[in-house]
């Protein structure tokens, strides 16, 4: 009797769809691949979930939403070598401190300046953009002094806040250049591009970039 795999609808240039690609990348956990790219795909996601954000997740009946989420479910029900939740309910709070950073002070502001640039000149928001900008160097500077002597976001593992931290801070990178002062914010972005399974999601986006409003620019 066939099994059927989770499906993941997702697209490949996403920094939330990468997240999950991490994870699943990382513990070699065999799924399907809903890519965005395609219509139906498209239709199917919009039948799952109406507010048509992703990645999204089907298995065995259930429908994960958020890619946070979406980590810790594999996590628990697909758990492979790499453990992306400590079992440590202490070390597990700190993962997922470090994941919550990452989306709300690096991923959030990031995304206000590139979707204000696919708006209408008239109704861009000039104020919005500044704020975005500012709260990233925030962000990279907390995030310099919390990597210094760390490998890792969280500590010595690989973990969701290392997924979350790799699209997010790749991204944005390209959004608002990291200041060389921020040298361990820069190797640490560095490291997370030379993980394979970043690295793989990160070449699977290559036909893509394209999209990015900003104009992607010409290295990573």
């Amino acid at each position: 009797m066939s099994v059927s795999l989770p499906r993941l609808y997702a697209h490949p240039f996403s920094s939330y769809s990468q997240k999950a690609l991490i994870a699943l990348y990382e513990n070699g956990t065999p799924f399907e691949y809903r890519s965005l790219e395609d219509p139906q795909a498209n239709e199917e996601l919009a039948a799952l979930w109406p507010m048509r954000r992703f990645p999204v997740l089907v298995d065995q009946g259930r429908t994960i939403l958020e890619a946070s989420c979406v980590v810790e479910y594999l996590d628990l029900h697909y758990p492979g070598p790499m453990r992306l939740i400590p079992a440590d309910p202490e070390a597990a709070l700190e993962v997922r401190m470090l994941d919550r950073f990452f989306d709300n002070y690096v991923s959030t502001p990031q995304q206000k300046v590139v979707f204000d640039r696919l708006r209408a000149e008239e109704n861009r928001d000039a104020y919005g953009v500044a704020e975005g900008r500012t709260m990233l160097e925030t962000a990279y500077a907390w995030l310099d002094r919390h990597m210094a002597g760390r490998e890792w976001a969280a500590g010595d593992a690989f973990s969701l806040a290392d997924c979350a931290a790799a699209p997010f801070l790749f991204y944005a990178d390209w959004t608002h250049p990291i200041d060389p002062s921020f040298a361990h914010v820069r190797a640490y972005r560095a490291r997370l591009l030379a993980r394979p399974s970043f690295a793989r999601a990160v070449d699977e986006a290559r036909p893509y970039r394209s999209y990015f409003p900003l104009g992607a620019p010409d290295r990573d």
